[in-house]
């Protein structure tokens, strides 16, 4: 079963100074209320542990694989629950420049895996509303940084 959830948010800023934050992943402590803590630097290819919080006060500490970190376009992982094919999600961030100035950043996550259909209230409800929280954020931190 596959399931995706995908939100877009408009940041008053150019793409690379909504990059610098996205990327800096050392500083989500100070501003994410989702995507908690890095545990290490990502690299392509490679495991770096995340925490994970919802709203509602689930946490989960993922190891997932960086399968792309490409400058101010998309940073994207691969994460599973226990073992491949129980509940595996593909989260990304797009970038894309818009001509007023603008960048719009586009949120998203495939899930596949036998769980699915017993986890779409998730999705849909706690995870969902976990992005647009990133994504106020992320626009907070990055307008008021210019």
């Amino acid at each position: 079963m596959n399931e995706q959830i995908e939100t877009h948010i408009r940041i008053d800023a150019p793409i690379d100074a909504v990059w610098a934050v996205l990327s800096d992943f050392q500083a989500y402590p100070t501003w994410s209320p989702t995507i908690a803590e890095f545990f290490g630097t990502p690299k392509v290819g490679q495991r770096t542990k995340v925490l994970l919080t919802q709203p509602g006060g689930t946490s989960i500490t993922m190891n997932p694989i960086f399968l792309k970190i490409d400058a101010n376009r998309e940073l994207r992982w691969k994460g599973r629950l226990l073992l491949n094919g129980i509940f595996d999600g593909e989260h990304y961030f797009r970038l894309e420049s818009l001509s007023n100035g603008q960048t719009e950043l586009i949120q998203g996550e495939k899930f596949s895996g036998l769980l699915v259909p017993f986890m779409k209230k998730m999705i849909h409800g706690n995870t969902k509303l976990g992005f647009e929280a990133f994504n106020r954020a992320i626009k907070e931190r990055v307008e008021s940084s210019l």
